[in-house]
């Protein structure tokens, strides 16, 4: 009886893990970095003069590392995107987890034999 209850709670977990999931917004794998080049300035070389900030997502493609430049609005919303996906991996984490303690409660496994003296 109680390993009947402690199974429906992690069966309810597991439907709760679903339905965030299930509420998911848009996904991407990636890196977002704000870049800001210094160069010197024309009018007076003792100084410098910053251009950007620059906005660049890093992703693979294919095994190969790709780098795309966005702008300031594209790279917003592109790291929403992103952040959905860190939050998709460990949702499917806590998926996997109650998945095994739930197999591991409702099915029989092998028999272990005695050892032999």
């Amino acid at each position: 009886m109680q390993k009947k209850r402690s199974v429906e709670v992690l069966e309810r977990r597991y439907a709760k893990l679903v339905e965030r999931l299930g509420k998911t917004a848009l996904i991407l794998q990636g890196t977002i970095t704000e870049r800001t080049i210094l160069r010197a300035d024309l009018q007076d070389p003792r100084r410098e003069k910053a251009y950007g900030p620059y906005y660049q997502w890093t992703f693979k493609q294919t095994g190969k590392t790709t780098t795309v430049n966005l702008t300031a609005s594209q790279a917003k919303a592109y790291q929403k995107a992103i952040d959905n996906h860190h939050g998709m991996a460990k949702i499917i984490q806590q998926m996997r987890d109650l998945s095994l303690r739930i197999l591991e409660e409702t099915t029989v496994g092998v028999k272990r034999r005695k050892a032999r003296n």
